[in-house]
């Protein structure tokens, strides 16, 4: 056998390095298609470019564009210019279009970038300069830049640069996704390899858990900002679950591609945290909403499915499930899942039923309240943590109601009726209480809020109890010092049908108005029961509001119109210096009038509503729910007692008199282990729990063992 000659290996070498790189470039070449492709995919109307190219000035301006102002509250009007740049682009290489190659439509993309590169319109927000300006830019290079001059297309590029991995914006989180993904499609135009595949990595490695920082919790919520606020619906689904997805789409197939487990964990966030807080995995849920609440939306409509399908092409896991929310969002299946959970990290729970979604948010001496309302918008959002209880049947019910609402009257918060709010410095505040959580088992739950206003200090034990059908929403140990009436809010909601009352035995359909009822035992209104288990004193209002857009967001450019919308109003007058006021009622979604008026008591047994303890049972589904404020007992049957030994929230499932399921939760995030004592002989033992019978007593001790760590918060189970 000959000796491999040198010559011969130098030869081999060249060729194995050619064929490696012809395949990497086939992969960028790929990649780079995608993107186009992408960016061309949506139809370009040929009169909107005809506006587009009637507006600009003779040196490459818009018309409309304050260029002056680069205020924070102005929102940047010259993102508009610059994707204006990238429509002419498209039209130019869109064959569809009658102005496909027009050669005056390059001449004056040609003409706006040149605008655009001698002035370097900089922003106080950055985000203008690291994001928007980087983001068209960059897409403008993708579509045309190959045909623009090549003097021009460099000069552009320092503006596209400030989207850099040192940039300040490209923190872990979304923003770091979105910031590289602007990087890596630049780098694709300049056909850079080498660092391509350099910012591709850390794109994938940002798939991971960061809970007590930005980023996915372990219970699968996402916190944008160390202020650990409910950021999912935001910041955690568009800038990084669908950027996330966004980018594995574009690299699958290809020596860039993403690892399956990262890809199976961004369907699990999809799954678990992002639309369990959706109303159907369908429709966007107000209650995750922070500043972005003040701004009007146009139209309501599903969410796209164009994430999933995107994930789908490189994962099989949990593909029912995926292909489930895909039906629905298509309008092909009808809500079928039933669940509950809390986001322990996040103070958020929410419960669904094919009928009815509806949400329970908070914040405690864990995590802030609200956003601070950077930029302008969300300047009256002080209270919409302090226990916002928010009902959706269809989705819709309160689709653009925030300019005509009444921001101290915010669905199930208990608030102090002020002159008028304190100022967007003061919304946002640290939490005062820590026995702020839920226990769940995952189908049923039920929630405890010790409240303390940060921005008032009114105080109220609050808790709510869910089941199929119904929830019972109790308060208690109501206080609050100043000498102004303090309100708690059943609901405030877009008025869509007429409102029944049954009051003092009778039932009567209310004219508009605002008034006050005494002895009403419910109220029905839109296919909602509102039931006092004692005839009770209410505030009801039935008629139209007016505000504007521009009342509730110190933006710039804002409607000033007066806007009229009809809304139900119905809440509980505590009075004035409350000093242990109380209320209790029961919620019953998607019902006729004819089924609340024939089961009025719902199989309800409320056994305290007292400053040491909120317990609900519900007979016909065996289930018994209870918040300890501390230690305590209460009979749960007739000679029947249970005890706990320490704060904290239980559940137990019976069947008959026999418990056969416990379900256990500390708020306060204190406890290693919780002991319970039940009636009834009991021998189970396992891992993490152990029981202590007591044959004389007729009882049993439980001892469980709680979460801890990161799972601190989250409820355990315990099946006899």
């Amino acid at each position: 056998m000959k000796p491999i000659t040198h010559t011969f290996f130098i030869v081999f070498l060249c060729g194995a390095v050619s064929v490696f790189c012809n395949a990497q470039n086939k992969d960028l070449e790929t990649i780079k298609r995608r993107i186009v492709t992408e960016l061309m995919s949506s139809n370009v109307s040929d009169k909107a470019i005809e506006a587009i190219m009637a507006k600009m000035n003779d040196d490459g301006s818009f018309q409309g564009i304050n260029y002056a102002d680069l205020s924070r509250t102005a929102s940047f009007p010259h993102g508009g210019h610059t994707r204006d740049l990238v429509y002419l682009a498209k039209a130019y290489k869109s064959k569809t279009s009658v102005f496909y190659q027009n050669k005056k439509v390059k001449d004056l993309v040609t003409k706006g970038l040149e605008y655009w590169v001698k002035h370097d319109f900089v922003g106080e927000n950055w985000h203008d300069n690291q994001i928007t300006t980087p983001t068209n830019l960059g897409n403008l290079m993708l579509v045309i830049g190959d045909e623009l001059p090549k003097e021009l297309v460099e000069k552009a590029q320092p503006m596209i640069g400030r989207a850099n991995m040192s940039a300040s914006g490209a923190r872990q989180s979304g923003d770091r996704i979105v910031i590289a993904g602007i990087l890596a499609k630049n780098l694709l135009f300049r056909g850079d390899a080498n660092e391509f595949d350099n910012i591709i990595r850390i794109i994938e490695g940002e798939m991971k858990f960061a809970t007590g920082e930005r980023g996915i919790q372990h219970d699968y919520s996402f916190h944008h900002r160390v202020d650990r606020v409910n950021n999912t619906s935001s910041y955690g689904y568009g800038k990084y679950a669908n950027a996330y997805g966004e980018w594995s789409f574009y690299v699958a197939g290809t020596k860039y591609q993403f690892s399956k487990e990262k890809i199976n964990q961004l369907v699990d966030y999809y799954l678990d945290g992002i639309y369990k807080q959706m109303v159907y995995g369908v429709y966007e849920d107000i209650s995750v909403k922070n500043r972005s609440i003040s701004q009007k939306v146009s139209g309501f409509q599903p969410q796209s499915t164009l994430e999933i399908e995107r994930v789908l092409v490189s994962t099989d896991y949990r593909k029912k499930e995926l292909e489930e929310i895909i039906r629905l969002r298509k309008g092909e299946a009808k809500p079928s899942q039933s669940f509950a959970k809390f986001f322990w990290q996040t103070e958020h729970f929410v419960f669904q039923r094919p009928g009815f979604y509806t949400t329970v948010r908070m914040f405690s001496t864990r995590n802030r309240n609200m956003e601070e309302p950077y930029n302008g918008p969300g300047k009256t959002t002080h209270h919409r943590a302090d226990g916002t209880n928010y009902l959706m049947l269809k989705g819709d019910e309160y689709h653009n109601i925030w300019a005509v609402y009444d921001w101290q009257k915010i669905s199930g918060t208990t608030i102090m009726q002020k002159p008028k709010l304190y100022g967007p410095e003061d919304i946002q505040k640290e939490g005062l209480t820590n026995f702020v959580g839920a226990v769940t088992d995952g189908l049923y739950g039920a929630v405890a809020f010790d409240f303390k206003s940060p921005h008032d200090l009114t105080e109220a034990k609050k808790s709510w109890f869910f089941f199929d059908e119904e929830y019972v929403c109790l308060g208690t140990n109501i206080k609050s010092k100043p000498d102004l009436p303090v309100a708690t809010t059943i609901n405030q909601v877009l008025m869509r049908s007429d409102v029944t009352v049954m009051q003092d035995g009778t039932k009567k359909i209310l004219p508009q108005g605002n008034r006050v009822a005494e002895k009403v035992k419910w109220v029905y209104h839109d296919k909602v029961g509102y039931i006092f288990p004692e005839p009770t004193t209410l505030h009801l209002s039935n008629q139209p509001e007016t505000g504007r857009w521009s009342d509730i967001t110190d933006q710039k450019n804002i409607s000033t119109e007066v806007v009229k919308e009809n809304v139900f109003t119905l809440w509980f007058n505590h009075g004035n210096k409350p000093n242990g006021a109380s209320y209790q009622y029961i919620v019953v979604p998607n019902v006729s009038e004819q089924q609340l008026a024939g089961s009025a008591n719902r199989s309800i047994e409320i056994l305290s509503n007292t400053p040491d303890l909120q317990a609900v049972k519900h007979r016909n589904l065996g289930i018994i729910q209870l918040a300890f404020y501390k230690n305590g007992e209460v009979e749960i049957a007739k000679g029947a007692k249970l005890r706990m030994d320490s704060q904290g929230m239980a559940m137990l499932k019976l069947n008959g008199n026999r418990l056969k399921e416990l379900t256990l939760a500390d708020p306060s995030r204190k406890l290693s282990r919780m002991s319970v004592t039940v009636p009834g002989i009991y021998t189970a033992k396992g891992e993490g729990y152990f029981s202590v019978p007591d044959s004389k007593q007729n009882t049993t001790l439980l001892v469980v063992d709680l979460p801890q760590g990161v799972y601190a918060g989250k409820s355990v189970s315990v099946k006899l």
